[in-house]
C-alpha cells in the first residue's frame, strides 16, 4: 500500500470553523509538515487546489527543494490550464524533483468559483473537455508530436522537448463519482480516487470503474482520501472528534452547507448526504465519522478510534481493492507524527523512513536507554 499525508495550504488548527487554536499556514509551516512526512516514511503528500488554497504548483516546487524523497500530488485543472503548458509544467517539476511528481486531475466542483476563473462549461461538458485535455497531455508527455481537433481543444504540431523523468508520464490520479467522471477515469487514470465513504459504497465505485477500465483494455488502481483521529483508546479518539467540532454552531454549519450546496460535484453531494448538514449522530458506519464535512468541502469523513481499530478499518478498504491512502488530521504536523507512530506498525506498509538510527525515547536517569 501507498500512504500519503496532506499539506494544509488552506489553513490549519486544532478546531474547525474558528480562529481559536488556529495557526499561521505559511511556507515555514508547510515545510515542517513536508519534512515530517518524509522523515516518518510517508510516500508523498497531497496539495489541495482552489481559490481557498495557495497555488499547489508553486508550493510543491518550493517544498520539493526542501525534501529529497517525498512525492507531491499536484492538481492539473483542465480549463484553467492548456494541455501544452500543463505538460511543460509537469515535465519540468518532474525533472527538477527527480521523478517525484504525481498528477491529481481536478475537473471542477463549484460553479461560482469556476465562473470567477473564467470557466462556464456545464458538468458534463467539463468532463468532455477533461477527456480531450488528457488525450493531448498524455501524448505530449509520451514524446509524441500532437495534432488534435476536438470540441473544446485544438492543438497543431504540439511537442514537448524535455521529457519527464517518469515514463510515459507522472502517474495520473483522478476522482469523479458521476458516470461522466468515472468514464474519464477509466480511460485515463492510473489511480481512481474516492473520498471516504462506507465500505459497500466504495466497493460499488471500484467495481464500476474497474469494469469500465477493463472494457477499455486498461488496468487501474484505487485510492481513498480520509481524515484520521487516532488516540491510544477509542474513548479518547471519540472525545477528540467531538472537540474538533466543539466551536461550531448552527449558523457556521448553515453558512458552510449553503456554500457547498451550490457545487455540481456528485462526490460533494455524496459527502453532504452522509451528514445532511446536521450535528447529530455522525458515525455513519463503524468508526467512520462525517463531522469534518459539516464545514469542510471535499474530504469530509474521518476514521476514528484506537490504533488497532483504525488499522483494521484501513485493512477492510485494502480487502476491496484500495491500495493508496491519503490521510490528514488536525493539526497536520502533530497528527502526521501521531498517525505514523501509532498506526504504521499495524499496517501492511513499509515506511520509507529516513529517521536517524539510535536511541528512541528519552534516557532514564541520564544513564540508561529505554528498552525496545
Amino acid at each position: 500500500m501507498d500512504v500519503l499525508w496532506f499539506i494544509p495550504t488552506h489553513g490549519d488548527g486544532r478546531y474547525l470553523g474558528t480562529v481559536t487554536g488556529g495557526r499561521e499556514a505559511d511556507h515555514t509551516y508547510f515545510k515542517q509538515v513536508a519534512q515530517a512526512a518524509e522523515r516518518l516514511g510517508y510516500d508523498g503528500v497531497l496539495l489541495p487546489t482552489g481559490k481557498s488554497c495557495e497555488d499547489p504548483w508553486i508550493t510543491a516546487s518550493a517544498l520539493s527543494a526542501e525534501t529529497s524523497r517525498l512525492k507531491y500530488l499536484v492538481a492539473v485543472r483542465p480549463g484553467l490550464m492548456l494541455p501544452g503548458v500543463a505538460a511543460r509544467m509537469a515535465s519540468t517539476l518532474d525533472r527538477l524533483s527527480n521523478g517525484r511528481l504525481l498528477i491529481n486531475v481536478v475537473a471542477g466542483g463549484d460553479p461560482v468559483e469556476l465562473a470567477g476563473d473564467g470557466i462556464f462549461l456545464s458538468h458534463e461538458e467539463r468532463y468532455k473537455a477533461t477527456d480531450e485535455f488528457l488525450t493531448i497531455w498524455r501524448q505530449l508527455l509520451s514524446g509524441e508530436k500532437v495534432d488534435y481537433l476536438g470540441d473544446h481543444l485544438r492543438t497543431e504540431q504540439g511537442e514537448l522537448l524535455y521529457p519527464p523523468v517518469q515514463s510515459p508520464h507522472p502517474p495520473i490520479y483522478f476522482g469523479g463519482s458521476s458516470p461522466a467522471g468515472q468514464q474519464v477515469a477509466a480511460e485515463h487514470a492510473d489511480v481512481y480516487l474516492t473520498w471516504g465513504e462506507p465500505i459497500e459504497d466504495v466497493r460499488e465505485k471500484i467495481t464500476q470503474v474497474r469494469e469500465q477500465a477493463e472494457r477499455n483494455g486498461r488496468k487501474i488502481k484505487f485510492g481513498i482520501r480520509l481524515h484520521v483521529i487516532v488516540r491510544e483508546t477509542n474513548d479518547e479518539a471519540w472525545q477528540e472528534a467531538e472537540k474538533l467540532i466543539s466551536h461550531l454552531d448552527d449558523e457556521v454549519i448553515q453558512k458552510a452547507q449553503e456554500a457547498l450546496g451550490r457545487y455540481d460535484s456528485h462526490g460533494q453531494k455524496r459527502m453532504a448526504d452522509l451528514h445532511k448538514g446536521k450535528d447529530g449522530d455522525l458515525e455513519i458506519s463503524p468508526n467512520l465519522w462525517a463531522g469534518v464535512g459539516l464545514v469542510r468541502g471535499g474530504a469530509g469523513t474521518a476514521l476514528v478510534g484506537d490504533p488497532i481499530t483504525v488499522a483494521e478499518r484501513i485493512k477492510e478498504y485494502c480487502d476491496i481493492g484500495v491500495e493508496t491512502f491519503i490521510f490528514s488530521g488536525y493539526p497536520h504536523l502533530e497528527e502526521a507524527y501521531r498517525f505514523a507512530e501509532l498506526v504504521f506498525p499495524h499496517l501492511p506498509f513499509d515506511p520509507k523512513s529516513e529517521r536517524a538510527s539510535g536511541a528512541i525515547g528519552e534516557t532514564i536517569g541520564n544513564s540508561y536507554l529505554p528498552k525496545a
